[in-house]
């Protein structure tokens, strides 16, 4: 079921096969092996961004797709129909890419952004510390300006690829506390004093890295700093609006990793007989599945009104992006769990892929803004919009 999808044009309707067929083939055969053997699988992320995926929605005077966010979340719910890990990477570096190309000058763009969307470059994004997670604008990071060069030094936390990326987009202190004094900058993989810590154990996204990224006194070209001299002081700025497009698809990857749930769900139930029939023939049974479709499509029908809103940039795009994120990132972790107990014991066992969808989505709810902030966030404009 997917309802709202009748109304793609051609265009959209082939962009969206291209996603899925490439998923299909290249991404969900393999999910659950790179899964167990902790497999970063960098040459099919390649693979994707020579198809268009590595820069979705950048210009294509860089080498960009040139698509609409709209189009961004329906790419990344057919990729995480096959695997929501491999989604969520190509969603970071696709915020990571957009950061460069929308807020970089002219001359970084052309530099950055044409390897970044073939993925010859692999991007991370780096805005959280070890104390300073949802409270991202006290990060204490700092790069202090000599000479040419800035001097990084700091420690970013549970940073997506770390290790392995090749650019790092480092949100990092150059003035005075707050929001305010924090600028971006490009870092690259393999300059003196850029490190990285173990491996983190985690529950879920087994296929792709997580680690610190540590700066040890790191000399970046003042050429890196993204936007130029002028743009000191606007990284918060810079983050927090990678971030919208980031909660979108983040909330896709869940959408996506449900929609397989269910659609497991129903082929299991179909072909399961319990006490003299089908179970999917037991009204109880069809009640769950009803409320997971439901839920389902409630969150398709929000997450492409957040996307649309983005497109549009709307003044309620900010509000519309975080209640996306939230209400998606929700249900959608709900109706993959209710999903493995339709399964019974099948669903825990690893070979069904239920408990890793479950594992998968879990963090979803967490990270590009925990859905604690999330309500903070509706919740402030909501009390804005009466004052």
């Amino acid at each position: 079921m997917t309802i709202l999808d009748e109304r793609l044009t051609d265009d959209e309707r082939v962009i969206v096969d291209t996603a899925a067929a490439f998923a299909a083939k290249r991404i969900a055969p393999f999910a659950l092996e790179w899964d167990e053997s902790k497999h970063f699988p960098v040459d099919e992320l390649r693979e994707a961004a020579e198809l268009g995926m590595g820069a979705i929605y950048c210009d294509e005077q860089f080498g960009g797709s040139g698509l609409s966010r709209v189009d961004g979340v329906r790419i990344f719910t057919a990729l995480a129909a096959a695997d929501p890990t491999t989604a969520a990477f190509l969603s970071i570096h696709n915020m990571a890419t957009w950061m460069v190309d929308c807020y970089g000058t002219d001359e970084q763009r052309a530099q950055w952004v044409p390897r970044m969307a073939s993925m010859e470059l692999i991007a991370s994004y780096c805005l959280t510390e070890p104390a300073a997670g949802s409270d991202a604008a006290a990060l204490s990071t700092k790069a202090v300006a000599d000479g040419d060069d800035y001097v990084l030094t700091g420690v970013k936390q549970f940073i997506s690829g770390a290790g392995t990326s090749d650019v790092y987009i480092v949100m990092a202190r150059t003035g005075s506390d707050g929001a305010g004094g924090i600028s971006t900058f490009i870092v690259e993989n393999g300059t003196p004093g850029l490190s990285f810590g173990a491996q983190e154990k985690k529950m879920g996204w087994h296929a792709q890295p997580t680690a610190q990224v540590i700066f040890d006194g790191v000399r970046v070209p003042a050429a890196n700093l993204v936007g130029g001299p002028d743009a000191v002081g606007t990284g918060f700025r810079i983050a927090m609006n990678g971030l919208n497009g980031g909660r979108l698809n983040i909330a896709a990857c869940s959408l996506g990793g449900a929609q397989e749930a269910l659609d497991r769900s129903l082929k299991y139930l179909d072909e399961r007989e319990a006490f003299g029939g089908k179970l999917i023939d037991e009204p109880t049974i069809r009640f769950a599945l009803a409320d997971m479709a439901t839920d389902l499509e409630a969150s398709r029908g929000l997450l492409l009104r957040a996307a649309a809103a983005l497109d549009a940039d709307d003044p309620d795009k900010v509000t519309l992006c975080a209640m996306a994120k939230r209400f998606v990132t929700d249900h959608c972790h709900s109706i993959a769990d209710q999903a493995l107990q339709l399964h019974g014991g099948y669903g825990y066992l690893h070979d069904y892929g239920l408990e890793k969808i479950v594992r998968d989505l879990r963090v979803n709810r967490i990270l590009e803004g925990t859905n604690e902030i999330m309500r903070v966030v509706v919740g402030r404009a909501l009390a804005k919009g009466v004052r």
